[in-house]
């Protein structure tokens, strides 16, 4: 494997967790202006 390949199998990995974090982020921003739960169902 090339030290290209490798660089781009890091990239595509780091990516893909950016998106999977920055959904996140905006899910938990929007559910504390609304006043919801994190991951549904009630805490209580």
């Amino acid at each position: 494997m090339t030290l290209t390949q490798k660089r781009m199998i890091t990239l595509i990995i780091v990516v893909l967790a950016a998106v999977v974090l920055g959904r996140l982020a905006v899910r938990a921003v929007m559910n504390l202006l609304l006043g919801g739960s994190m991951f549904g169902g009630n805490f209580l």
